[in-house]
């Protein structure tokens, strides 16, 4: 078994699928950047854990994650989110999860894509932390402070220095696989 970061719970096949494969693999594609990101806030206050094992249901019940399709909910589709036990069943969170998705498609427009947006922060280069051990781990920088602000002054709630961070994490702008990981 290959080396892995030490956050890796590895009696969860799903979880060590999504380290092995996804987080901290470079995204530049705005659908699943958007994926990521309603799925980060959801995750607040929670452990990763439980917004991974319901991503399907998210995927299902997000209309597979497409911003213009969340972004034209209504009561309605509040109200059916609700009563679902197959996510996080929190008001505040699925409002922002539709007013983000409105907020992405206003990026989307003024900069020609998300992925162009969020990137241009770093400069489209990896910023490689070279984390030895997961306690040297930061969750949150001057970077995510600053993408977190400017989302707010655009219209994003329910995200903070905290959730950027994560999603920079997940979505490659920031490798913090830990130096002994094979993914590093």
């Amino acid at each position: 078994m290959p080396p892995r970061c030490a956050w890796v719970p590895l009696n969860d096949e799903l979880y060590v699928a999504y380290h092995d494969t996804e987080w901290g693999v470079p995204v530049h594609d705005d659908a699943v950047m958007f994926e990521f990101l309603l799925l980060e806030s959801a995750q607040a206050g929670l452990s990763w854990k439980t917004v991974l094992h319901k991503r399907e249901n998210y995927r299902r019940l997000f209309a597979n994650f497409d911003a213009q399709a969340v972004a034209k909910f209504d009561d309605t589709d509040l109200e059916r989110l609700l009563l679902d036990p197959g996510i996080i069943r929190n008001r505040a969170k699925i409002k922002a999860a539709v007013q983000n998705a409105r907020a992405f498609l206003t990026i989307q427009a003024e900069f020609g894509g998300f992925c162009a947006y969020l990137w241009a922060f770093v400069d489209n280069v990896i910023i490689d932390h070279q984390i030895d051990v997961i306690a040297n781990m930061p969750a949150k920088s001057e970077l995510s402070d600053t993408i977190a602000k400017d989302l707010k002054s655009r219209g994003f709630s329910f995200l903070g220095s905290t959730v950027i961070y994560a999603h920079l994490q997940a979505t490659g702008l920031i490798n913090d696989h830990t130096t002994d990981c094979f993914r590093h």
